[in-house]
């Protein structure tokens, strides 16, 4: 039996007011999740998507700002504003095919939307946080940038290269009261999974309700998917105060999907 779904409760005493955050593909899923978290702890929030009609709701509801921006074009990639203090690189999607069938070009551009666009913006965003001495970078990394899984060469690949970046940049920020962690969930109820879910049920024969039970939460001990809401807190809890030695970590939040 799957377990039904449930919605975090914002922390208290969580204030980041006087802070200014990026998050990329913050126009929905996880990333409106921490764009909305962020700016209830006080935080001045950028929105930063492709999708600009989307973003500007977004953006409107928190009392932020939005900027549509292609994350593929690394020239649009280097006119973002980087003056901020933190940096949440979530944007990305996904496609499902084997490798002999996988389209070079789509994974090309998984890698810069999901590798590089993180390590320009962090390029750019670190000389301001080492001259304030406080930065925040937290990466939303996934399961599968600790675990593979089949017909997913390109996002694991991005994942496990921005697992690296991460532990890179929170060795050389540590001097300079700036972390870097990523977080790792599993599947979490987003457009993007739901995307997911039509492709496996295409790729495996298998009806969407059998994906999500046979496939998507066959690893999970806690047998629902997670709640956007639930990744945001943690990505709001790195970035305060009493979080400040982690550091250079990947925390799961994946109902035990890498327990096994």
């Amino acid at each position: 039996m799957v377990s039904t779904s449930v919605t975090a409760q914002p922390m208290i005493n969580l204030d980041l007011t006087g802070r200014r955050a990026l998050v990329t593909g913050g126009a929905s899923g996880i990333g409106r999740a921490c764009a909305r978290r962020l700016a209830v702890a006080g935080a001045e929030v950028v929105i930063v998507d492709v999708r600009a009609d989307v973003a500007r709701a977004a953006a409107e509801e928190i009392g932020g700002t939005s900027l549509a921006a292609d994350l593929s074009d690394m020239a649009v990639v280097d006119t973002l504003d980087c003056d901020i203090d933190i940096l949440v690189n979530n944007a990305g999607f996904q496609h499902v095919a084997p490798v002999t069938e996988f389209p070079p070009d789509t994974f090309a551009e998984i890698l810069r939307i999901m590798v590089e666009a993180p390590f320009r913006l962090s390029r750019r965003a670190l000389p301001g946080m080492y001259e304030r001495g406080w930065g925040r970078i937290v990466n939303i990394s996934s399961v599968h940038g600790l675990r593979a899984s089949p017909f997913k060469a390109a996002y694991v690949t991005a994942k496990h290269a921005l697992e690296g970046l991460s532990k890179v940049i929170a060795l050389e920020g540590a001097a300079h009261g700036v972390t870097s962690n990523c977080v790792n969930p599993a599947y979490v109820r987003t457009p993007l999974v739901e995307d997911q879910i039509a492709d496996q049920a295409r790729a495996h024969g298998l009806e969407p309700d059998e994906v999500i039970e046979r496939i998507m939460l066959a690893k999970a001990a806690i047998r629902r998917l997670i709640e956007p809401e639930e990744v945001a807190e943690l990505v709001a809890y790195l970035c305060a105060p009493p979080a400040s030695m982690i550091t250079g970590s990947s925390l799961s939040v994946d109902g035990g999907w890498t327990a096994h």
